[in-house]
């Protein structure tokens, strides 16, 4: 009788794990398929934004800012289009493997990737994103201005081609730090005293530097009305 009870529960508990198995295999097979076609989609779109960037010539203008030496003192090497293009494969990839974990069951392993890899990783992508813009507007920028700055024959032409690179950048790192929200009241605070700051400069820069091209102006007009 004693052996019969024991021979009973063991077949019970071999059964309820069979039917677990057979019960839990095919939404295995489902759950690693959908985490390989995330992992093959996330790969290819991080290589196509890593191949865009490199491209817009990003790390060029991102050298002429000076991040490369920073980045190489901290030990890494500036390729834009690289990172960015690991931040896009690896959203890709946690996307699918929450979908994956959810066909498994596993309900507070996806709540947690959803509340911390879904719920910031987009704001890297983006914050990085402004940076990366920032590096070609603010080159151009400069370019443009000292340009204009010098057909003026204006002596600050080069101050005023720097401001405006600099300006660009500021605000863009402000930008970036309010996305990712951090410290977000100082950095409020920070981009309206960056704000008076550049237009101070700008007045200051625009009043030592045009006062030659103003006066040269000024006698073109007398002559005229001559």
């Amino acid at each position: 009788m004693f052996l019969t009870t024991w021979a009973d529960t063991l077949n019970s508990s071999f059964q309820s794990l069979f039917f677990g198995l057979v019960d839990f295999i095919p939404n295995l097979i489902v759950a690693i398929i959908i985490f390989v076609v995330g992992w093959l989609i996330g790969a290819g779109l991080g290589r196509v934004v890593a191949q865009v960037i490199s491209s817009l010539r990003v790390d060029a203008a991102l050298r002429a800012a000076g991040v490369e030496k920073v980045m190489e003192r901290a030990g890494f090497k500036l390729n834009s289009g690289a990172f960015l293009g690991m931040l896009v494969k690896w959203f890709f990839i946690v996307v699918f493997l929450v979908a994956a974990l959810d066909v498994l069951g596993l309900t507070q392993v996806t709540i947690f990737l959803r509340a911390v890899v879904l719920g910031y990783l987009p704001q890297v992508i983006v914050a990085v994103l402004i940076l990366l813009v920032a590096a070609v507007v603010a080159d151009a920028a400069q370019r443009v201005v000292s340009g204009a700055a010098a057909t003026a024959n204006m002596r600050s032409a080069n101050l005023l081609g720097s401001i405006a690179r600099w300006s660009i950048w500021i605000f863009a790192v402000l930008a970036a730090l309010n996305q990712l929200q951090v410290a977000t009241g100082f950095v409020q605070t920070l981009f309206t005293g960056v704000v008076v700051a550049v237009a101070l400069a700008l007045g200051l820069s625009f009043g030592l530097g045009g006062q030659a091209s103003a006066a040269k102006f000024l006698d073109k007009m007398r002559e005229e009305i001559k």
